[in-house]
């Protein structure tokens, strides 16, 4: 894989990725193996949902999972699913993915900088 082109530091700024917990996990009507996967962002974005290709894990151990999510993105069609932010993560050398975590307990919806 290659890297992209340089973007400028304003287009960091533009990305408003915050820190989550997933509340819920349910199995995904999409065509694909996904979850359906609410997550609370805190009390000044509260809850989202999103559609992840997480089932290599079970539901349970991603159930209070904190995670990084990118929460400015609107709503996308996934299929009959709605994705309203998107669930940051990194392949594994399996290439499934593997959410992108806090090893603390923090508050619910700060900004990543």
């Amino acid at each position: 894989m290659t890297t992209k082109e340089q973007a400028d530091f304003s287009s960091f700024l533009a990305l408003d990725i915050r820190l989550g917990r997933i509340v819920r996990v349910e199995d995904s009507q999409a065509i694909k193996p996904t979850y359906r996967i609410t997550a609370d962002f805190g009390e000044e974005i509260g809850t989202k949902v999103t559609v992840a290709a997480y089932t290599h894990y079970p539901k349970e151990k991603l159930k209070g999972l904190l995670i990084l999510g990118l929460v400015n993105i609107g709503v996308m069609k996934m299929g009959p699913e709605k994705s309203e932010f998107l669930c940051i993560g990194v392949p594994n050398e399996n290439g499934e993915a593997v959410p992108l975590t806090s090893l603390d307990d923090v508050p619910l919806g700060g900004a990543v900088y």
